[in-house]
């Protein structure tokens, strides 16, 4: 079964590749692939400059998702001077420590695997922009999400 407009949906923060915030200390990637993709992205009329530039990693396994409908999506990105171009979406969302506490404005940040060289996420793994960091979203946090209705297809629901 699978339902394109969820009221809300359950994950877990878990521990990511660390390369989108540069705290993995990847020469490659000085100051992490955000900082460097930002300017890109910029160029293509989405501005990140507000967005804390780290991913927040969400497990919703066992579910899985679709992009169909992406407020942004961008073909052959090429942000890095020597890493091939790579696709992106990126949905609208929001996201809580529980359902019924405030929530903080972000994204779903998608790098196509298709064209993603390396990093590769497991199915049922999310990364979040957030407008801002939040704190008490650490490892093993239960988070609540509140996608943009139409954009984002959850199956094994």
């Amino acid at each position: 079964m699978k339902n394109s407009s969820p009221v809300s949906i359950e994950g877990t923060v878990i521990k990511g590749h660390q390369v989108a915030s540069g705290t993995n200390q990847n020469p490659l990637f000085p100051g992490g692939t955000l900082a460097m993709q930002l300017p890109s992205f910029q160029r293509l009329g989405l501005d990140l400059s507000s967005y804390h530039l780290a991913t927040l990693n969400v497990s919703i396994s066992p579910l899985n998702f679709n992009i169909i409908d992406p407020d942004w999506h961008f073909e052959k990105v090429k942000w890095h001077p020597t890493e091939p171009a790579e696709n992106f979406s990126f949905v609208s969302t929001e996201v809580s420590s529980a359902p019924a506490n405030d929530r903080v404005e972000g994204l779903i940040y998608y790098p196509h695997p298709e064209t993603k060289p390396t990093h590769h996420q497991p199915p049922g793994l999310l990364e979040l922009l957030l407008k801002k960091f939040v704190p008490e979203f650490h490892y093993g946090s239960k988070i609540w999400l509140f996608p943009a209705p139409d954009r984002i297809e959850f199956t094994g629901m």
